[in-house]
C-alpha cells in the first residue's frame, strides 16, 4: 500500500510540474518561416525574440478562456496535492480520499476544456509560418489530462489501510 501511495504521489508531482511547463512555455504551436522557427504559446509569439501574441478580436475570448482554465488546472492540481498530504496524515484507516479525488477530477475538467478550446480555435492558424504543427506544451497538456483523470479515479477508490 505504501508503494502505491508513493507512486501516486510521484505521478501527481510530475503532473503538477508538467502543467506548469505547458502553461508557461510558449511552444503550443510550432512552424517555419523565412526567419527561422516560430513558436506560439498561450502568452507570446516567439521567433528570435518574443512579442505579445497577436490575436484577432474574435479569438481573444477563446485565448483568455484557455489561459484561465490552464491556470485553474494548476491551482486545482496543487490543491489536490496538499489535500492528499493532509488527508494522508489525518484520515482514519479505511477511509477514502474523496475530497482529493474530486478536486483532481475538477483539474481534469479544466485541462479538458482548455485543450479542447485551443484545439478547436487555434490549431493550424499560425500567422507568418508554413507547416504549423503542435509543440511539446500541447502534448504535455494532453498527457496531464490523462494523468489527472487516472490519479483522480485512483484517489476516489483508494483506501487508507
Amino acid at each position: 500500500m505504501l508503494v502505491l501511495l508513493a507512486g501516486i504521489f510521484v505521478v501527481h508531482i510530475a503532473t503538477v510540474i508538467m502543467l506548469f511547463v505547458s502553461t508557461i512555455a510558449n511552444v503550443w504551436m510550432v512552424g517555419s518561416s523565412s526567419f527561422g522557427t516560430i513558436s506560439t504559446g498561450l502568452w507570446l509569439l516567439c521567433n528570435k525574440t518574443c512579442t505579445q501574441l497577436p490575436v484577432s478580436s474574435q479569438d481573444e475570448a477563446s485565448l483568455k478562456a484557455v489561459q484561465a482554465f490552464m491556470i485553474l488546472s494548476i491551482i486545482f492540481s496543487v490543491t489536490a496535492l496538499v489535500l492528499f498530504i493532509i488527508q494522508l496524515f489525518t484520515l482514519e484507516k479505511g477511509k477514502r480520499f474523496y475530497m482529493t479525488g474530486a478536486v483532481m477530477l475538477v483539474c481534469w475538467m479544466c485541462i479538458l476544456i482548455a485543450v479542447s478550446i485551443y484545439t478547436a480555435r487555434f490549431t493550424g492558424t499560425m500567422r507568418y509560418s508554413t507547416n504549423p504543427h503542435h509543440g511539446y506544451c500541447f502534448i504535455l497538456a494532453w498527457i496531464c489530462f490523462c494523468f489527472s483523470f487516472i490519479i483522480g479515479i485512483l484517489y476516489l477508490v483508494l483506501r487508507k489501510k
